[in-house]
């Protein structure tokens, strides 16, 4: 796509580096144990596995967030769908894939976060950059909590 092509879809990615090897770094995203101490604020219910069934609740968001886990290839990438609203071509859903690559001679890990399909309005252009503000924070508090055990997400919401 050039710059002068109109956009069809809004779509972005963020990503950061944790100190630990790419299979705890995985493992603290797939287990909704682990997911539950430092991201999803008011519980993850399932493993991240292709035909789980998963939810994520948020003390920010309260409600049940049903998670469609489309793919999970450990310990290098896991895709998810879960609605939206203000999608592309009334989808009703996003896709959120994040990819787990070994770096420094395994010492680190390198997590790329994308989402996708949202509409290219200015209504789905706010919802993805709500979205991305939330992944971002999610990619500081794994890193948080995957080399210090901490809650960066502890009392934030409430």
């Amino acid at each position: 796509m050039n710059d002068t092509e109109p956009l069809s879809e809004l779509r972005f990615t963020v990503s950061g580096r944790v100190s630990r090897p790419v299979a705890d770094v995985y493992e603290a995203v797939a287990d909704p144990g682990q997911l539950s101490r430092y991201f999803t604020t008011g519980g993850a219910r399932g493993r991240l596995e292709a035909g789980a069934d998963v939810t994520w609740d948020f003390a920010d968001f309260p409600g049940a967030f049903p998670v469609t886990v489309v793919e999970a290839q450990a310990p290098n990438r896991i895709v998810i769908e879960w609605d939206g609203a203000e999608t592309a071509g009334g989808r009703g859903t996003t896709r959120t894939t994040f990819e787990f690559a070994s770096i420094d001679d395994g010492t680190r890990t390198l997590v790329t976060i994308t989402e996708e399909a949202w509409a290219a309005t200015a209504s789905g252009a706010k919802s993805a950059f709500g979205n991305c503000e939330g992944w971002t924070g999610m990619l500081a508090a794994l890193k948080a909590w995957v080399e210090h055990g901490i809650n960066l997400r502890e009392g934030f919401y409430r």
